[in-house]
């Protein structure tokens, strides 16, 4: 699945105030599934001696459908398409590899 199909497919299932105009709610929810993905792979590391299990993988494919369905969220508030998030990421992240600045600190390097 692209990620504009899934960002148009999950839109139809948003229920929260003020859909539409309300960046605060996905940007919230966005933090509480991300520290539930860092939360179980915590446990792997207290409790499996870092082993990821089939059902630990498991869980964090669901808890990261739930982060992606949070900037999904996140990015339609704003009116941002997820496509467009997407690439310029890659972008981003090229343009710091070619300048061999993709180690270090701050947003602009």
């Amino acid at each position: 699945m692209d990620l504009a199909t899934y960002q148009q497919r999950s839109r139809a299932t948003a229920r929260y105030p003020a859909v539409g105009s309300n960046p605060i709610y996905p940007t919230l929810g966005l933090c509480g599934e991300a520290g539930e993905v860092a939360d179980k792979v915590k446990k792997v590391i207290r409790d499996r001696n870092g082993a990821f299990s089939p059902e630990v993988i498991e869980a964090l494919k669901l808890e990261l459908g739930d982060v992606l369905w949070y900037v999904a969220q996140l990015s339609s508030e704003l009116g941002l398409d997820l496509d467009a998030v997407a690439s310029a990421n890659l972008e981003k992240l090229a343009s710091r590899a070619a300048r061999n600045v993709i180690s270090g600190e701050g947003d602009h390097r």
